[in-house]
């Protein structure tokens, strides 16, 4: 199957990334067909010199079925070669793990609640019906023994 992907190049911590055109079953930095264009993510997003694509060379390599990887589609859809992708949407993903687990417990917490609340109050209800049948019995009682005096 045929890829449209990233291929690292660059040194230590230093990535520069070309968009190229691959057999999925070749390395990642091995061999591929043709080089479509390059990204680099250490400048940043307002410069043009961040990202350079061949627009009608990565048309055709999408007409002949190749598949972008999900950063590719990104790096795409924001150049409006093809529609951009819907998910990887994360708001949490900016949120310490830790405060995630915080807040989604807090969140838990409120939720549980109200819904352990809901049955105490109904059964606070239930019990105030028996609690009055007892009392109506009680004088019931006393008015039959009264009767057999």
């Amino acid at each position: 199957m045929l890829k449209l992907r990233l291929s690292r190049g660059g040194t230590k911590k230093r990535p520069v990334y070309k968009v190229v055109v691959a057999d999925s079953r070749f390395a990642r930095d091995g061999r591929f067909i043709e080089k479509v264009g390059f990204f680099n993510p250490l400048l940043p997003k307002e410069k043009k010199e961040r990202i350079g694509l061949e627009a009608e060379r990565i048309k055709y390599w999408l007409g002949q079925g190749a598949q972008p990887t999900t950063r590719v589609a990104r790096i795409l859809g924001e150049n409006e070669l093809m529609p951009m992708p819907a998910n990887g949407n994360n708001p949490q993903k900016a949120i310490p793990k830790k405060d995630r687990k915080k807040e989604g417990s807090e969140d838990a917490k409120k939720e549980e609640a109200p819904k352990a609340e809901a049955p105490k109050a109904e059964a606070k209800k239930e019990e105030a019906p028996k609690a009055e049948a007892k009392k109506e019995e009680a004088p019931k009682a006393e008015a039959k023994k009264e009767e057999k005096k």
